[in-house]
């Protein structure tokens, strides 16, 4: 690739001097790379939103893109930082799970610790592992220095502990992976297994819950009756509606109105779909 492609997610948000410094140490380590800005509004410290948020993009990348992605509450303890190659891409980023979720949709090659720090900058502080060794190890990689060099080989990452979506009887069980701007819910069901179960046509009735604080001992049960549409125009105007989005996952939403403000959603809460009559 000519002008190497990096791909930055972070939680740091648009204000202060935080992105601007990672845009800063790849433009003096290889001035031909191009940086792309996933996003850097992530949710202050939630893993979970990064790990889908990258997920969500990736792949609509070039073949080599190297992504940074850093949502990482951690900084400066003894988590590792990754540096992993699969058959189509590279990823950087601390060992938390943020990259779990896109890693499990790749071919990994090979997966580096990284430690090497004639590739940090002098003087690395603990408290921006971010500036100091993972934004320059995307640089040097853009540049052409191999996983290799950055430190020795490990053979497993961290992943998230997030429900895997089920089927139990009438019910679909899942997670809510993202939130975005509209208030929609994102889960991690996809939505043949509605299909599956012979539902999941224009008009079907749906009954929803949510487990707020999956895992509790007394979760909190927040349900309505929602209606399974193609479409957004096809509900009426402040109608609770399932669809299919357009990763082929179920998501939950309200035309024109917020689905998370109504059901008062989170990230990682758990959700059940049952099949009505």
């Amino acid at each position: 690739m000519d002008r190497p492609i990096i791909g930055v997610l972070t939680d740091f948000g648009d204000e202060g001097f935080f992105v601007a410094s990672l845009k800063g140490v790849i433009a003096q380590i290889n001035p031909e790379a191009r940086i792309i800005d996933i996003t850097h509004r992530v949710p202050s410290f939630n893993v979970l939103s990064g790990s889908f948020i990258l997920f969500a993009a990736y792949r609509y990348f070039p073949q080599k893109t190297i992504f940074l992605a850093v949502v990482d509450p951690g900084v400066g303890s003894s988590r590792k930082i990754l540096c992993v190659e699969t058959a189509t891409y590279f990823f950087i980023g601390p060992d938390n799970g943020v990259l779990s979720m896109a890693l499990e949709e790749e071919t990994v090659t090979q997966i580096r610790e990284v430690t090497e720090n004639t590739y940090f900058l002098p003087h690395p502080t603990r408290t921006f592992e971010a500036r100091d060794k993972m934004t320059p190890v995307a640089a040097w990689l853009s540049k052409g220095v191999p996983c290799e060099k950055f430190g020795p080989k490990i053979v497993s990452y961290n992943k998230l502990d997030v429900r895997r979506p089920e089927g139990e009887g009438d019910n679909l069980l899942g997670t809510i992976l993202h939130i975005d701007k509209f208030g929609n819910l994102i889960t991690n069901i996809p939505a043949e297994m509605l299909t599956q179960k012979r539902e999941g046509s224009d008009g079907q009735l749906l009954r929803l819950r949510l487990e707020r604080g999956s895992g509790c001992e007394s979760p909190e049960l927040r349900g309505l009756d929602i209606v399974f549409h193609k479409t957004y125009g096809e509900a009426l105007e402040g109608e609770a509606l399932c669809l299919t989005g357009s990763l082929g996952l179920l998501e939950i939403a309200i035309r024109e109105g917020s689905a998370s403000e109504w059901l008062k959603a989170s990230v990682g809460d758990g959700i059940i779909l049952t099949t009505k009559d």
